[in-house]
């Protein structure tokens, strides 16, 4: 989509005040890397920091679109507004989202105050879409109050939400080995809140001390956050509203200890050295059928350069360019 074909102050405009097609079509922007990005992002900085981001993570199975639902229904009975992110796996053929978190959380589909987008992976590790700390401040800026972000599932790499979120929810369920494979894939590292979903199955009850043991050895400093392990049942709502006092109580912390300010730091730090690199790279690859990051690359290989060296005079010769 071209830039002039954007008027992207008037978009901004109309998804502060609520328009959810301005919304979408902004989040469109952002997916496809438009032209207009740039100014996007510019005109909506002024407005972001509000939202608290809620990251939703856990193994295949263990229901988080069911217990994002519920999450959304105890958000708004307590006045919230409240934005949705669930990323899907992409299609092999279409590359498109599957859609099937969409289709689990229709019951919010005519709430004027709940915005739900499915975002596809194409093929991005971590569990989140390349696109999705844009899209947060999309939401974020268009005045939701809190932004929930459910990823694909948690595995051994796919831990970025951890990073991404003020509060990370980690979903577990009893018969699914989730006990072992928290320690594997270091969620008990990542989460800030933990909660067992379908608590009335068997085993539920040891799953969550099985936790709790794990958690008490691991080493904190004084002062941390203690995570709590909650049971729910999220087909029922059964605790789901014990989640959001957790949450509620996090923010608290959050703010009062610092960590807030950090946490978002950190992440912006994170996304600012993701945007220049992308742009080095494109520098390097994109210009010209072979590239000055080609030579280099064939001085290596002939034994002529050493990596180092080679770096450095591909550095060099971008820094001699600007100047």
């Amino acid at each position: 989509m071209s830039r002039r074909l954007v008027d992207v102050p008037a978009l901004v405009a109309r998804a502060r005040e609520g328009d959810p097609r301005s919304v979408a079509r902004l989040i469109s922007l952002v997916e496809d890397d438009s032209p207009a990005l740039r100014e996007v992002m510019a005109g909506l900085a002024p407005h972001t920091g509000n939202a608290l981001v809620v990251g939703i993570t856990g193994a295949p199975g263990v229901g988080k679109s069911t217990s994002t639902s519920a999450l959304v229904g105890a958000l708004r009975r307590a006045g919230h507004r409240v934005g949705v992110l669930a990323i899907d796996p992409s299609s092999p053929f279409s590359g498109g989202a599957l859609l099937g978190d969409r289709v689990r959380m229709g019951d919010h589909a005519l709430d004027r105050d709940v915005y739900i987008r499915s975002m596809a992976t194409r093929g991005h590790l971590g569990g989140l879409a390349w696109a999705t700390p844009q899209a947060i401040r999309v939401l974020d800026a268009a005045g939701f109050d809190v932004v929930l972000v459910e990823t694909v599932g948690v595995g051994q790499s796919e831990v970025d939400v951890a990073a991404l979120a003020d509060t990370t929810l980690v979903l577990l369920a009893p018969g699914m080995g989730d006990g072992i494979q928290a320690a594997k894939a270091g969620i008990l590292e990542i989460g800030d809140v933990y909660v067992v979903n379908k608590a009335d199955r068997e085993g539920a009850t040891s799953l969550r001390r099985d936790l709790r043991n794990a958690l008490a050895m691991s080493e904190r400093p004084e002062g941390a956050w203690k995570p709590p392990i909650l049971l729910t049942s999220a087909t029922t709502g059964e605790g789901v509203a014990e989640v959001v006092q957790a949450i509620e109580r996090h923010r608290a912390w959050l703010e009062e200890s610092g960590e807030l300010v950090r946490r978002r730091t950190r992440r912006a730090r994170e996304e600012v050295e993701a945007i220049a690199l992308t742009a080095l790279r494109e520098r390097w690859t994109g210009r010209h059928e072979r590239s000055e990051l080609d030579a280099q690359a064939e001085r290596v290989a002939s034994g002529e350069s050493d990596p180092y060296s080679a770096a450095d005079a591909l550095l060099a010769s971008y820094a001699h360019e600007d100047g």
